[in-house]
């Protein structure tokens, strides 16, 4: 961890900088030597990482409730985030499971009933257990209202059809947390959340999508997947207040390891330029060098700040949906100028497969797309200021 001042921020406490220090020694001695896994490899490294997160107390963090395993009785938002961004300094993949742990079960932690949480959380927490949340379809990702697959109350039970793609952890996951139309009312307001264990009968895995930073991603299909109504999470028709609040306290985290993959970039950058000689000077001795060693640290603070300002005031009990917005757009849209600028600065060696700078190229990517979509958080933004505009014209 080269830079640590960020941990003595007034938004942050010392148990906060004691978790990222002791979380730091951690990845150093058990996942720092881990194989970039790919294809098929994939698979078994994010479940062994699930396993090895667990077993060390770390996932405890994003479980809320002491008598499910949970860290605490509330999740801690800051906590949340300082893990995130120092596993992704570490390993792009140990972020992504131990995120996902969090995402996939957060419905629970939030709106589950008292068997859910007991049936699920614990074993979440140990990383026995592999969660997945599963939002978006083919036709309906940020538009959330566009859902098409539906659920139909049958007596005691619900009955699935219809399909989501681009769930992370589709087809290594013991349940999913799924959002269906119900059909209370429409748009947005007629879905509701669903627990649904793996091989469930009318659960298939349709497809196993591969993308550029590897991780378990997949497209689920439903064909009369009968569940009990206990499996539902949550009140009927509430499904969107479930998922929107499961996101408000994930959405900030993703800023998070964008910021984590831009630190690791950094340092590497500095390793390189003052290490790599060039006309009998380092790297580091040229002012164009020096000029983006410094945008790059600029930014890195710039995005930092609003991280854990949005973190903190979730923290406070506030409502952050303008500054996670921020947070999420400032910190990923840096992070990929930091790391190539990082690539620029190694030169050929930038985008040799599987060098650290290379990874970091192909891990920041997605994240300018998933939960929301750099220009989402735009009219997020814009939609927040202008309600305040309204709300004092109309005061």
């Amino acid at each position: 961890m080269a830079d640590t001042k960020y941990l003595d921020w007034p938004f942050l406490e010392p148990r906060h900088k004691q978790l990222a220090l002791s979380l730091d020694r951690w990845a150093h001695e058990n996942i720092d030597d881990v194989p970039h896994a790919r294809g098929q490899e994939t698979d078994a490294a994010c479940v062994g990482l699930v396993s090895k997160l667990g077993a060390a107390d770390w996932i405890r963090y994003a479980v809320g409730g002491k008598a499910y395993g949970g860290s605490a009785e509330a999740i801690d938002t800051r906590g949340i985030c300082l893990i995130r961004e120092t596993l992704a300094r570490h390993s792009g993949l140990a972020d992504f499971a131990f995120a996902m742990q969090g995402l996939g079960s957060g419905a629970i932690t939030l709106h589950g009933s008292e068997e859910q949480k007991r049936n699920y959380l614990m074993r979440v927490a140990e990383g026995s257990a592999i969660a997945a949340f599963a939002l978006s379809e083919p036709e309906a990702g940020s538009d959330v209202g566009a859902m098409q697959c539906e659920a139909r109350q049958e007596g005691d039970s619900y009955v699935l059809n219809g399909e989501k793609t681009w769930i992370s952890n589709g087809g290594i996951a013991d349940f999913y947390v799924v959002f269906a139309r119900s059909g209370e009312a429409p748009g947005a307001r007629g879905i509701t959340a669903f627990v649904v264990d793996a091989g469930t009968p009318g659960l298939e895995i349709a497809e196993r999508i591969e993308v550029i930073a590897p991780h378990p991603l997949a497209r689920l299909r439903f064909s009369n997947c009968r569940i009990a109504a206990s499996q539902r999470v949550g009140e009927a028709g509430q499904g969107f207040k479930v998922a929107m609040r499961t996101l408000d306290i994930f959405r900030t985290s993703v800023a998070a390891a964008a910021l984590g993959f831009a630190r690791r970039a950094l340092d590497e950058a500095l390793q390189r330029a003052t290490t790599r000689k060039m006309f009998n000077h380092t790297l580091a001795d040229f002012q164009l060098t020096q000029a983006r060693l410094a945008d790059m640290a600029a930014a890195i603070d710039s995005a930092a700040l609003l991280v854990y300002r949005a973190a903190w005031l979730r923290d406070q009990g506030a409502s952050i949906t303008r500054e996670a917005a921020m947070a999420k757009m400032v910190a990923t849209e840096s992070a990929q100028q930091v790391i190539d600028s990082a690539v620029q600065i190694f030169g050929g060696l930038g985008v040799v497969s599987d060098a650290p700078v290379e990874r970091l190229y192909r891990d920041i990517r997605a994240l300018r797309i998933y939960e929301g979509a750099t220009e989402v958080q735009k009219l997020i933004i814009a939609r927040e200021l202008l309600k305040d505009v309204a709300a004092k014209a109309k005061a």
